[in-house]
Order: structure tokens, then C-alpha cells, then sequence
């Protein structure tokens, strides 16, 4: 009887001090980066902004984001985080990342709240939301037109293209996806969401990774199979690539699973250009017919099976900028790197919006090298 009391104080004590230690981590965290952090707000603050929580945008695995504004007058999106990791990792990701990053298209951190266990992230607010409800509309959703869509293709690849090589450190955001793409008022894509990002010192070569991450259908292979090749910043270029075939409208609808039940995706979406299959688009120009093909080309470069065939983002950017006669059709993903049966069945679920870490207990002997070059 006297053993159960103990017990249960030494998990209390235990509990009180694990969580003791992420709160220290976080303050250290950001007291290390005063310099480069955005204004902190106290939760009262952020409860005033928000109106006490009224108006929710959307809710995610990671918690819930709700419309705000700012006493000087602006709209923000407010995200409350109730479902962080257990370490915290994922508000320092984004407060890490995104504090001091300034792009036209990545999207910017206002201010953040880290009172105890309440954490909430201040961005400014973008109106016309994400990506994703334009590439699939709802019935009698907008639709985009192929010149905007093309517009909004290439400043992702602009955005992608500064966090691998326009600060003054590396950033891997490994998780590129249309829900993660947010539209300002003129439809300048933003990108968002760096709860999975990897930071890494530009004269850092190689880093070790225990824990593939992503959402499943926009992760690169070798992130699940090392054998495939090198981790680098080729794998956003792949979930980039990923991106652009929904863009381009050869995402996978119902009909098309069926066409390709039994085949890897990167090679049914190369048997359909391959073919020169026609894309459905209703009032299809000329122009329109040259912006599929192009944003297609471009895709099947970058989903290539093997990481070093892939080209680097700033040639993306340049491929997307030139005209498509410049364009290779590029080889067929290597049929002596077909994925595993797992593999298969990841890349098989595009639908799916959910991030997560894949394999997150990795054994030592299961860690993979990150090599940035």
C-alpha cells in the first residue's frame, strides 16, 4: 500500500521534470537567437489578437490556426500549437527557420508566444489560403488560370531555391506540398510550415539523420532507401516535383488509379506524357498546352528516381524561366531502382496531407547521412 503513493510521486516528480527541461530548452533556445527573433508576445496578447480564439482558419495534426489582427492594424494567421513534439523540436524548427528568413516567397514570422507549455506563432495573414483548394477545387470553387498557375510554380521553386542557397545558412524544409503553399491577396505563393525543417551550416557537409520525414506521396525515395542514393537537398527538389504534377493537372484522380494499380506513380505520369496523352483542361489554349507541357517536363526531372539526376533548384528556377523548346525530355526513373513494396505503398497515397517521421526510432545502424552540397 505504502509503494503505490511513492510511485506515483516519483512519475509526478519525473513528469514535472521532463517537462522543466523542454521549457529550458526552448528559453535557451531563444535567448541563444535574441538577435535574429522576431517580437514575443505574452499569451494574453495573443488570446486579445485573436479575439479570444473566435475565427479558426483550419486545424492540422499540429493544432489549430485562427485569424487574427494586430493592434497597429493587420491581419495575422495565429498557430496554436496544442500538439507539439515532446521536445519542443518543432517550435524551434519553425522559429529557427522562418525568424529570419526575408523572401518574397516564403512566408513571414510576425512574432511567437513560449509561455510554459502555451506556444502559438504570429504570421502575416494570407487571404486566398492554400494551395491545394486550387488544384483540386470544391464544387464551385475558383479556379486558376494556367499563366497563374505558372506564376505560382515558379515562385515556390524562387522560394525553395533561397532556403537551399540564399542565406547564410542551409535549410531543408522536407515537407513541400500544396497544403503547404499559402496564397497572399495577389496569389504570391508563400512558402510555409517548418515544423520539419533541417538547418545546416553552410561549411557542414554531412549531417546525420535518424528519422525520415515528410508527408507521404511527396517523399523522395532515398529518404526511405538509402540504397537509392545521397539525402540532400534533392529531396525537397523531389516533393517539389511532386507539386508541379498536380499543378499541371496529372495528379491522381480515380480513373487514373486504376490505370496504374500495379505501377510506381513517377513512372504511370512518365507513360502518360510518354504517350502524349491529352490533359483535360477545359478552353485550352495554345499558350495553356505549352505551360502543361513545360510545368510536366520539368516534374519528371525532378521526381528522377536516383537523387543525382535531379537537378539543383536554381536550374529548376532557370528551367521555368526559359522557353520549353530548351527543354530534354528527361530518362526514364531507372528500372534497377525500383522501390520496395513499403516504398511503393507510400508514393501510392498522394491524397494524404498528413507530416509525419517515418521510422523515428531508428536504430544506430538504420541512421542516414545528410549530405548538403
Amino acid at each position: 500500500m505504502v509503494l503505490f503513493p511513492c510511485i506515483f510521486v516519483f512519475l509526478m516528480i519525473e513528469l514535472r521534470r521532463r517537462h522543466m527541461s523542454i521549457f529550458d530548452a526552448i528559453e535557451s533556445f531563444l535567448h541563444s537567437r535574441n538577435n535574429f527573433m522576431p517580437i514575443r508576445y505574452p499569451y494574453s496578447s495573443i488570446r486579445k489578437m485573436t479575439r479570444n480564439f473566435k475565427e479558426k482558419l483550419g486545424q492540422g495534426g499540429y493544432g489549430s490556426v485562427y485569424k487574427g489582427k494586430l493592434r497597429s492594424g493587420p491581419d495575422v494567421a495565429v498557430k496554436i500549437l496544442t500538439k507539439p513534439k515532446a521536445d519542443g523540436q518543432d517550435f524551434i524548427n519553425e522559429v529557427a527557420t522562418i525568424g529570419r528568413i526575408h523572401h518574397v516567397n516564403v512566408v513571414q514570422l510576425i512574432g511567437y508566444c513560449a509561455e510554459r507549455s502555451k506556444r502559438a506563432l504570429v504570421y502575416d495573414f494570407m487571404p486566398n489560403g492554400s494551395l491545394d483548394k486550387y488544384i483540386t477545387p470544391r464544387e464551385g470553387g475558383a479556379l486558376l488560370s494556367w499563366q497563374r498557375k505558372s506564376e505560382i510554380a515558379l515562385g515556390v521553386a524562387r522560394g525553395i531555391e533561397y532556403l537551399h542557397r540564399g542565406c547564410d545558412i542551409q535549410i531543408l524544409h522536407f515537407d513541400i506540398k500544396p497544403h503547404n503553399i499559402l496564397l497572399d491577396e495577389n496569389f504570391v505563393p508563400k512558402i510555409s510550415d517548418f515544423g520539419l525543417a533541417k538547418l545546416y551550416p553552410t561549411d557542414n557537409s554531412i549531417v546525420t539523420l535518424t528519422a525520415a520525414r515528410g508527408t507521404i506521396g511527396y517523399v523522395a525515395q532515398e529518404l526511405i532507401n538509402r540504397s537509392i542514393g545521397p539525402i540532400s537537398y534533392k529531396a525537397d527538389v523531389y516533393s517539389f516535383g511532386m507539386l508541379l504534377i498536380e499543378i499541371a493537372g496529372m495528379k491522381r484522380n480515380s480513373a487514373a488509379r486504376e490505370d496504374m494499380s500495379s505501377q510506381y506513380f513517377p513512372h504511370w505520369i512518365y507513360d502518360q506524357f510518354d504517350k502524349e496523352k491529352e490533359i483535360e483542361v477545359p478552353d485550352e489554349t495554345h499558350d495553356d498546352e505549352k505551360i502543361i507541357k513545360k510545368l510536366t517536363l520539368v516534374a519528371l526531372w525532378c521526381i528522377q528516381m536516383n537523387p543525382l539526376d535531379r537537378p539543383s533548384m536554381t536550374k529548376v528556377v532557370e528551367m521555368l524561366e526559359g522557353e520549353i523548346q530548351a527543354l530534354q525530355t528527361p530518362p526514364r526513373p531507372s528500372e534497377s531502382l525500383q522501390p520496395s513494396p513499403l516504398e511503393f505503398n507510400l508514393s501510392s497515397s498522394l491524397g494524404s496531407t498528413e507530416s509525419i517521421i517515418l521510422f523515428e526510432n531508428c536504430s544506430d545502424s538504420a541512421k542516414v547521412d545528410v549530405i548538403v552540397g
